[in-house]
């Protein structure tokens, strides 16, 4: 008895559609790609329940006979290519002819066509890849898909959708790529009746204005490359145009939305040293290439390419892309803090300090001030700040501290390393360092705080304890801060609505103007640190911070505290340096900072 069979033609198109057909973006992309190699000018998307209950697809394509639209449900029927070598010269974007019949595998759906040459069209309702109904009918020129229930024959894949906001989520990028991909076609999303999206037809520099917004499209410039081997067009952002969030960046070959790590370490690398490392940056990047140079067919979903000049291109690109920024002027930052280390200079008796190097902030304080001087004098200074370093001493080095406020600490060492002293009484004279730094003398040495870091902590302690309370208070904005925001970024804020208005933020989103209206937020930030806050928080769910889910509540508040606390730079004035001293020490964890970094440094010199 054989124990080898074939699978009945319904469960192959089901696993099929495992590998094409993921949710319901999967069915957006594969319809409207369809309608575009139709020679569609016009499509329209409509979706009720994110697309679980309903995706529709209409355009004005050249439509199919009845033959030809009982055959494309078929598995491997395609008018794309006839012969293997087609594949390496494709010029459209379906090829393989498992969409439809995937589709139809695990949804209902009804198709409608007609070819502009005939005078009635065709109705073909399929279920579970079963023909239920094919009938001529009239219908306008084109083509037009309903399907249904998506996976209502697959309970177990239905449960994995996630919920509508974040199913939406990937409709809207879907559409978005598909949109950016060809500007010279009409789009049209709408969501349960409501429009999200109206794009027409225009030029690159129109679609991607429409897309991203006016206020981001300002800070775009051009960027046009012609080589032998392939042609770059399309526009990078500017300094002002970086995020935190990478849903600004894009690559197309060929008409073809592609997703590399690859080419986007090129761009990455020509922004070096010009937008702060946490920002990424902006780019909508078209390129140009033979056909019969790029494989289009390595998964499924199209999004991946092999090049067969993939090095050349990675250096075209990113010479393009500097070119591009020396030419408008976009020049790299001066860096002068490269790191967070210090150098504190040795003590040497003979020397006489200069008042003028030394900034104090107590208004009383005398400018020669040595927190030292009440000491007994001893014959020598010198200082050892850890074991390691004892009985090595070299006084031409730089001091170094015991914690340098560089390397990580945990919770099981936040406790031990720290040292068994009291602040001093208030009018003892405290120093300010970079702007960065708090020093205080103590009996026993001197406490170098991290100003920014400190602040941070007590931020974090104090809004954690009120949300879990109760909710933060909001204060009414005269004048609504606007944020230019994609309907795929919206859609993520709205999963986390509740907890956003727990901490103060009150909003809400136009989808016809692009734009987020936040009218309140909480007295703990400025207002000018919103935007910033809702691109960390963006940022962190769309790259799949660990444990953001489960405590979405604990992430944003965190993310308002390190907004709030003290930035480095700016100058404290006697009484805030102290406050921010005995409150840190009040704290739970006074040494380490929500970053998992060293507060606080003390020096303990031995003479």
């Amino acid at each position: 008895m054989s124990v080898i069979h074939l699978l009945p033609e319904s469960v192959a198109n089901q696993i099929a559609a495992g590998e094409v057909i993921q949710r319901p973006a999967s069915v957006i992309k594969e319809l409207v790609e369809n309608s575009i190699d139709a020679g569609a000018t016009s499509v329209q998307v409509n979706v009720r329940d994110a697309g679980r209950t309903l995706i529709q697809v209409i355009d004005n394509g050249c439509g199919m006979s009845e033959t030809d639209a009982r055959l494309s449900f078929e598995r491997h029927a395609t008018s794309k290519i006839a012969q293997a070598l087609d594949l390496y010269k494709l010029r459209t974007m379906g090829f393989r002819g498992e969409a439809l019949a995937s589709i139809a595998a695990v949804a209902q759906v009804e198709l409608l066509t007609r070819r502009e040459e005939d005078e009635l069209g065709v109705r073909i309702v399929i279920s579970a890849s079963k023909i239920e109904t094919q009938e001529p009918v009239s219908t306008a020129k084109g083509t037009q898909f309903a399907v249904k229930n998506l996976f209502f024959n697959l309970p177990a894949r239905r449960n994995f959708l996630k919920s509508d906001n974040v199913e939406m989520r990937h409709v809207t990028s879907e559409f978005l790529r598909v949109a950016l991909a060809h500007p010279s076609i009409s789009l049209t999303l709408t969501s349960n009746g409501v429009t999200v999206y109206d794009l027409r037809g225009g030029n690159v520099k129109k679609r991607v204005s429409d897309v991203a917004g006016k206020s981001l499209t300002k800070n775009l410039v051009p960027i046009n490359v012609e080589t032998g081997i392939v042609t770059i067009t399309g526009f990078i952002g500017n300094v002002a145009a970086a995020r935190k969030s990478n849903s600004d960046e894009y690559f197309f070959v060929n008409e073809r939305y592609m997703r590399s790590g690859y080419f986007h370490k090129a761009v990455a690398d020509a922004y070096k040293n010009v937008i702060p490392s946490d920002q990424n940056p902006t780019y909508y990047i078209y390129m140009s290439v033979p056909p019969e140079t790029v494989d289009v067919n390595v998964h499924p979903q199209k999004t991946e390419m092999k090049f067969e000049s993939e090095s050349a291109i990675w250096h075209i690109l990113g010479t393009a892309v500097s070119d591009c920024l020396d030419k408008f002027g976009i020049v790299p930052m001066l860096d002068f803090d490269t790191t967070d280390s210090i150098d504190i200079p040795t003590f040497n008796a003979n020397q006489q300090l200069d008042p003028s190097q030394l900034t104090f902030l107590n208004p009383g304080a005398q400018n020669v001030y040595n927190p030292f001087e009440h000491e007994t004098p001893k014959s020598s200074f010198s200082s050892s700040f850890s074991s390691a370093t004892k009985g090595n001493y070299n006084p031409s080095m730089p001091l170094q501290p015991r914690l340098t406020g560089l390397e990580d600490v945990t919770e099981e060492t936040s406790t031990s390393t720290l040292p068994n002293f009291t602040l001093p009484p208030s009018s003892t004279p405290l120093m300010q360092l970079q702007s960065k730094y708090i020093l205080c003398p103590m009996e026993t040495g001197l406490l170098m705080v991290d100003q920014h870091r400190a602040h941070e902590r007590i931020q974090y302690e104090l809004l954690r304890k009120q949300v879990s309370v109760d909710k933060l208070p909001s204060q009414r904005l005269i004048f609504p801060e606007l944020i230019t925001m994609t309907a795929e970024d919206a859609c993520i804020l709205n999963e986390m609505q509740v907890e956003l208005e727990r901490v103060g933020m009150e909003y809400n989103y136009d989808e016809e103007a692009g734009q987020l209206a936040v009218s309140g937020v909480t007295p703990y930030i400025e207002t000018a640190e919103v935007r910033a806050i809702l691109e960390s928080l963006i940022y962190d769910i769309t790259n799949g911070e660990a444990d953001i889910r489960n405590n979405i509540q604990e992430h944003i508040v965190r993310i308002i505290a390190a907004h709030a606390a003290i930035p480095y730079g700016r100058k404290l004035s006697h009484e805030e340096m102290y406050k921010i001293l005995e409150q840190l020490f009040a704290t739970e964890a006074p040494a380490m900072s929500l970053g998992g970094k060293a507060i606080f440094s003390f020096f303990t010199p031995n003479f």
